[in-house]
């Protein structure tokens, strides 16, 4: 089997592209050939590929480029991610597409109608988390719900106090996480510095009274955001909206002890485990994220709370039992392409 997996060029990643797309793709790749889906060319077997192409420029003016890759490497599918790479998939008919929405298609209405519409002419539609599909202009009939998964072992499990060694972290501080760069204004760090600065003040956390500090993650490889993750107290996602968000799963397969807000499928994810805390949502649906003038006292309460914790979650078996590995995840998109190719 040929995969051909379709995203946008992105110019802050080394290699251009998103490192969940990417390990989607390396994942699926793997399971074909680990087991044993490989085919047979004129009596040689040949190992499944998977390779990418990515749209640098004009969604449109892309799809003769695109078709050009098309009949050199021959795919058997054309995987899109995000709906306005969609476009382009979906603006040829060499190949079969499946599409996968992540989110950022329905932040605005004529991105979320023009690549909603184009979406019908996929074969298979898949939406990270259900609240996407519920936003969607035009729905697929020929759906699943599948967010992304996660490396179990890039996740990797270390001893906190020596993850805070190799960080150089005082032992004489509380460390929060924060899941995103502070000026990021979607991911709402005000709120959790507001609510920091109002546990320094209380100082009500633990007999030793120790200060409070947050760390963003922001131009940080893979491996220094997993340090972080092991070496922090607590992980803070104080989001206002999102799809299904990676770094919340990564933060739980380190068994972080988390604090995030009630929107996307975020409570689903964290389920009801002990050290996992979510801040009620006022909106009441999953959309977005909205508070009043009560969020930062309940903030404050969660923080302190999943501080007090201080031990580690049972978050990475929560992600194993829910089937959000990168392997799992692959086996499902597999069989969708298998039926694909079936019919």
């Amino acid at each position: 089997m040929k995969i051909l997996v379709v995203s946008r060029y992105k110019d802050n990643f080394a290699d251009h592209q998103l490192p969940f797309v990417t390990e989607q793709g390396e994942a699926i790749r793997d399971y074909l050939n680990r087991e044993g889906k490989s085919e047979e060319v004129r009596g040689k077997r040949v190992s499944s590929e998977v390779e990418y192409f990515l749209v640098k420029g004009n969604y449109v003016k892309a799809v003769k480029a695109l078709k050009t890759k098309i009949r050199e490497f021959k795919p058997d599918i054309v995987h899109a991610h995000y709906g306005l790479s969609a476009i382009t998939t979906e603006l040829q008919s060499l190949v079969p597409v499946v599409t996968t929405f992540h989110n950022g298609e329905t932040h605005n209405w004529h991105v979320n109608f023009m690549t909603s519409l184009m979406s019908l002419r996929a074969k298979h539609v898949i939406y990270v988390a259900q609240h996407i599909r519920d936003l969607v202009y035009f729905k697929a009939k020929n759906y699943s719900i599948i967010p992304c998964g996660v490396s179990l072992e890039d996740c990797f499990l270390m001893d906190k106090a020596e993850a805070r060694k190799k960080l150089g972290w005082s032992d004489d501080k509380k460390y929060i996480l924060f899941g995103g760069a502070f000026d990021n204004e979607r991911k709402n760090y005000a709120l959790l510095r507001d609510a920091i600065a109002k546990l320094n003040e209380q100082s009500p956390i633990t007999n030793h009274q120790l200060p409070i500090e947050s760390v963003e993650m922001k131009n940080l490889t893979r491996s220094q955001c997993v340090l972080r993750m092991n070496a922090c107290d607590v992980f803070a996602l104080p989001t206002k909206n999102e799809g299904s968000p990676q770094a919340l799963k990564e933060a739980m397969a380190c068994n972080c002890p988390i604090v995030a807000t009630d929107v996307a499928d975020i409570k689903h994810l964290l389920g009801d485990l002990p050290g996992h805390f979510v801040l009620s949502n006022k909106r009441g649906n999953a959309a977005w994220w909205k508070g009043d003038e009560h969020s930062i006292d309940e903030m404050v309460q969660l923080l302190n709370d999943a501080l007090k914790f201080e031990g580690r979650t049972e978050g990475r078996k929560r992600i194993v039992e829910l089937g959000y590995t990168n392997e799992l995840v692959a086996k499902k998109i597999i069989k969708i392409y298998e039926d694909i190719i079936r019919k």
